[in-house]
């Protein structure tokens, strides 16, 4: 590499500058961003993605799921691209960085390398995938998903969301059902710049997380079915109460992902009580269950455990408990030569790093199914995501960007 790529930063203030000019892209009062999925924000900021890439001289195309890619070509158009980028939609009550960063810190390197005149061997493709987020269409991580192959295109394309509208529906409500198959833009590998969405790296002092691994994930629908009954009248003994059986599922869940941890996670994020009634015993609750870790044996442990202890409460409380496993996503494993560049890169800027398992899911845990990916992490303020108060230091997003840059040119090589 020349001694100008070797020495190559990114401007720090155009990013910055970037990540705060997108973000009033569905600003919300608290400082956060409200941008779901192919929405009317949604196509506001991926109206500004597309000319910001063409003005940064990107060959743009759209595919049938409405993900953006952004090729730069290199001298040698043969080679596959390297795929840098991330996503940006967000939750609900999001903020600036979730996806966002990755994003922009992708169209950085870009911005950079054309500022340099620097030419790469292989081509560079700059992504920004549809509903990484899931919190309006399901699954997350959807075109990522069906990039690889787990999903059909039709199959997303009919997926619903809460007011009955289609993911085909809302691509053509803001114009983005492109006119490229899915998966038609090949990449050679992936590299996605992520905060880290816990509090690790800033509880150790660490700026950059090479991410080595992701954790797999049990996704459970429950139902409970009790007996609803008068709340005075029926003696304690006699109740057959979902709601506090659902209270003793809780609680084991919390021990058994305890005893398995520390590399397992359990919640339960989503609890409805049919027919509610303050004076009325719960007689049916559907809840959700997910579940994490990085060790596949481990994944097994908890599901044997949880069935267990579930199919022991619900004898004993006299209710039935039916758990159906809705999704499996098995342990990601990332490439060893891609986290070695990523290491190679930090440590050659003279950035502080530590190997770190992701907790969350993010596109490229999809695409390393099918192709080499990794992942590099920055810190984010005491560990906070998917909410308004998510907040990272200018510093830190320049750290992964530049570390992002130069993983991008050890693999697609300089053109001397």
């Amino acid at each position: 590499m020349s001694r100008a790529a070797t020495n190559l930063q990114i401007d720090s203030a155009r990013l910055w500058g970037s990540i705060h000019e997108t973000a009033q892209f569905g600003a919300t009062a608290k400082g956060g961003v409200r941008r779901l999925t192919l929405s009317r924000e949604d196509k506001q900021v991926r109206d500004w993605f597309r000319k910001a890439c063409e003005d940064a001289g990107l060959e743009v195309h759209v595919d049938a799921l409405g993900s953006q890619f952004g090729l730069r070509k290199g001298r040698d158009m043969s080679k596959l691209p390297v795929g840098i980028g991330s996503h940006l939609d967000t939750q609900p009550t999001g903020g600036k960085y979730d996806g966002i960063l990755g994003t922009l810190g992708a169209l950085e390197v870009i911005r950079t390398l054309n500022d340099a005149g620097i030419e790469t061997e292989a081509p560079i493709c700059v992504v920004n995938w549809t509903n990484e987020e899931g919190s309006r269409f399901a699954p997350a991580m959807m075109a990522s998903a069906a990039y690889v192959g787990d999903f059909t295109t039709d199959d997303i394309l009919s997926r619903k969301d809460a007011e009955g509208t289609t993911v085909g529906q809302a691509l053509d409500g803001i114009g983005y059902r492109g006119d490229k198959p899915v998966g038609f833009q090949k990449l050679g590998c992936f590299v996605e710049l992520h905060i880290e969405q816990g509090p690790i790296l800033e509880a150790e002092g660490k700026t950059i997380g090479v991410v080595d691994s992701g954790q797999g994930v049990l996704w459970y629908d429950g139902k409970i079915s009790g007996f609803e009954s008068h709340a005075g009248s029926t003696p304690m003994p006699l109740r057959r109460d979902a709601l506090a059986t659902l209270s003793e599922i809780v609680l084991a869940m919390e021990s058994i992902a305890t005893k398995h941890g520390p590399n397992a996670v359990g919640t339960i994020g989503e609890a409805v009580i049919a027919n509610p009634s303050r004076n009325v015993i719960p007689g049916e609750i559907a809840f959700t269950m997910d579940c994490r870790s990085a060790d596949g044996a481990i994944m097994d442990a908890l599901d044997r455990d949880l069935r267990a202890a579930i199919a022991e409460i619900a004898a004993r409380r006299k209710v039935e408990v039916k758990i159906d496993l809705v999704w499996r996503k098995p342990p990601t494993h990332f490439d060893p030569k891609l986290i070695a560049a990523v290491e190679n890169a930090a440590k050659t800027l003279g950035y502080s790093s530590r190997r770190i398992t992701s907790g969350a899911g993010h596109d490229a845990c999809n695409l390393n199914t099918i192709m080499p990916a990794a992942m590099v992490f920055v810190p984010c303020k005491d560990g906070i995501s998917h909410n308004e108060l998510e907040d990272a230091t200018q510093g830190d997003c320049a750290a992964g960007t530049n570390v992002l840059m130069h993983t991008v040119l050890a693999i697609a090589g300089v053109a001397s």
